[in-house]
């Protein structure tokens, strides 16, 4: 007798909404993943079938060519990629399931973050912003909003941004082509695990003729044996060639092309911060760089003018 998941449900405590929101998302995601990585196989090998083709020889010789390929691969990926990338490779592969990491919550809190920091430097002047920026764990603005804190990048960006305009530094373009630089640095290194894996996508066709020619090699060393043993010989070390092109074309090559749109998308953050901290050194209101910032939020998350105006008005610092 099976037992059915679902119920267990009454037995676990009530997610909260934004919690359930985020599980129906990832969910979503991964079986959009899993039904392409389906569809995949099924017309390929279904196609293979249906035209008459047998698996019994693919079967048989995949395990041997998938250790030349395979290995050789991942000999090449460590060989040409520094460690900070090949770290970098399980954040990769989680966004390539997860998605993007910032929500429209997120979004509405870096808003209401830099509207708070802007209006305090504004209202009570450098000196009162000077705590926060110096140690956000600690400050009392920064801790509403633990996922932008939680981002050591974000965070950063923020308080060395403002730390320069206590110093002074208030002229504009300078300030955004600082920013503009350390942006173009972050997501360079964000895209390295991407370029590696497009390099490795690239170079698995060729690994796969080094298989097929390593079983041509073999099957020459049998030349005596009957003309049904040189085919499947034959056959087998063809399939080398079959699984880099379609290792590399149907399986990592998508996956370095997904691994670049989700680091794109979240470098799209950092340039909602820019425009806020430029707007405001243009001699805009707070209220009116909060709004730049909220027209570079992508569609899919971006909250409405309404929703910004009731969060920042609703904002506060606390203590």
């Amino acid at each position: 007798m099976f037992l059915n998941p679902l119920s267990l449900l009454p037995l676990l405590p009530p997610p909260s909404s934004l919690v359930t929101a985020r599980i129906i998302r990832y969910t979503r995601r991964i079986m959009i993943v899993i039904i392409g990585i389906v569809v995949l196989f099924v017309m390929v090998f279904g196609g293979y079938v249906i035209a008459g083709g047998k698996l019994e020889p693919v079967l048989e010789a995949a395990p041997h060519e998938m250790i030349t390929i395979g290995g050789a691969g991942i000999a090449a990926f460590l060989i040409s990629n520094s460690m900070a990338t090949i770290k970098g490779m399980g954040g990769a592969f989680g966004g390539l399931f997860k998605g993007p990491s910032w929500k429209k919550k997120d979004y509405m809190d870096v808003l209401t973050l830099l509207y708070l920091l802007t209006k305090t430097m504004k209202t009570k002047g450098i000196i009162a912003l000077e705590s926060h920026i110096e140690n956000p764990k600690e400050s009392n603005i920064f801790s509403q909003f633990p996922n932008i804190l939680h981002d050591h990048f974000a965070a950063d960006l923020i308080c060395d941004t403002l730390r320069m305009m206590t110093m002074n530094m208030d002229d504009p373009h300078q300030i955004e082509n600082h920013i503009d630089k350390q942006i173009e640095k972050h997501h360079h290194e964000a895209l390295g695990p991407s370029h590696a894996m497009q390099s490795l996508a690239d170079g698995l066709p060729a690994l796969g003729i080094v298989a097929a020619v390593l079983g041509v090699i073999k099957t020459m060393g049998s030349i005596d044996q009957p003309p049904p043993v040189l085919g499947a010989m034959i056959g087998g070390a063809l399939v080398g060639t079959f699984l880099g092109v379609f290792l590399a074309y149907g399986l990592v090559g998508p996956m370095s092309a997904q691994m670049a749109i989700v680091s794109n998308a979240n470098a799209t953050m950092y340039h909602i911060i820019r425009d806020v901290l430029v707007s405001y050194l243009h001699g805009n209101a707070v209220q009116v760089a909060v709004e730049m910032g909220r027209a570079g939020i992508p569609s899919e998350f971006q909250p409405t003018f309404a929703e910004v105006e009731e969060a920042t008005n609703n904002a506060k610092v606390e203590g």
